[in-house]
């Protein structure tokens, strides 16, 4: 079981995605019950409340390569800092998106957290797709599909710069699990960097247990800790109908359980992000249920 007491960030955060919604998913992250989940684990919890972001009605965006950029980097500002601070107490950051622009302001901070004692910072993700791409390479300009790139140093340095390190994690300490959805751009950088990517042939292959003892290794050699960047569209939209984009064929019920028990058992992971679940496309709010499922089992819940 985790050790520490968890604070709770909401990011209402909808710019980095084509379809609206998401800036929901911290109401139904709460509504379906996140602080009784942590509550009865034995652990502490707090909700510190939603960093402020800007509402897409209001806004008009310059870059059609990197849409509401600036906008975007101002709420991963914010979230940086409070992550820090809550690091810095003792804590443990639970940041609730939004859509997956929101990685870029956690991971800076969980960065800025390890590199203050000269560690580097592991980071895991969980995702249907790769989220690599840069403005010269996306066919969308959806800055939710750039902030993995983002955190190895690639694309716009709004984004890339916002640790006190460059680049906030080093390619051959992050790993990508479930992908499944990929460009064909997007592809071309991943080979070219060596980011070890576990695509769902691979899992289905080896099965999830194997590719977790690797994954977990990559993360947790040479770091101080990681960060798990969780995006609910890497599980199957059966289970997860309430995403932004979803893709069929994904990892499953017990399968996801899996991966988050073994997090837990590694007693490494430092912060974890959980993004794009859309209220608005959802059943009964069942993604949402599903995601405080999953935390629970993030923080040591286990079967038996």
């Amino acid at each position: 079981m985790i050790d520490k007491d968890i604070a709770m960030i909401g990011i209402p955060m909808d710019l980095g995605g084509a379809r609206r919604g998401t800036d929901v998913g911290p109401t139904g992250f709460r509504k379906a019950g996140i602080a009784e989940a942590v509550l009865s684990l034995g652990l502490n919890f707090r909700d510190t409340g939603n960093i402020d972001v800007s509402d897409v009605a209001d806004l008009n965006f310059e870059d059609p390569n990197a849409k509401y950029l600036p906008d975007i980097a101002s709420a991963c500002s914010s979230l940086r800092d409070r992550v820090l601070e809550i690091l810095n107490g003792g804590e443990f950051p639970l940041s609730i998106g939004g859509d997956h622009s929101i990685a870029c302001g956690t991971v800076a901070g969980a960065s800025n957290f390890l590199s203050k004692s000269n560690q580097d910072l592991g980071l895991l993700w969980y995702d249907a797709h790769g989220d690599m791409n840069t403005p010269s390479s996306t066919e969308s300009g959806n800055v939710h599909g750039m902030p993995l790139a983002a955190c190895l140093g690639l694309g716009t340095e709004e984004l890339t710069n916002l640790a006190d390190i460059f680049p906030m994690v080093k390619t051959e300490n992050a790993v990508v699990v479930g992908a499944r959805s990929l460009d064909e751009k997007e592809k071309v950088i991943i080979k070219d960097i060596g980011l070890r990517v576990f695509t769902m042939r691979e899992i289905d292959i080896r099965g999830m247990h194997d590719v977790m003892i690797e994954a977990l290794e990559i993360v947790t050699s040479n770091t101080g800790g990681f960060h798990l960047s969780f995006d609910v569209d890497g599980a199957d939209p059966s289970i997860a109908p309430g995403v932004g984009t979803p893709v069929p064929a994904g990892l499953g019920l017990r399968e996801s359980h899996l991966f988050m028990e073994m997090v837990a058992e590694t007693q490494k992971m430092i912060s974890l992000d959980i993004n794009e679940i859309n209220p608005l496309l959802d059943n009964k709010n069942a993604t949402a249920k599903l995601a405080v499922d999953l935390t629970q089992s993030a923080f040591g819940k286990l079967i038996l």
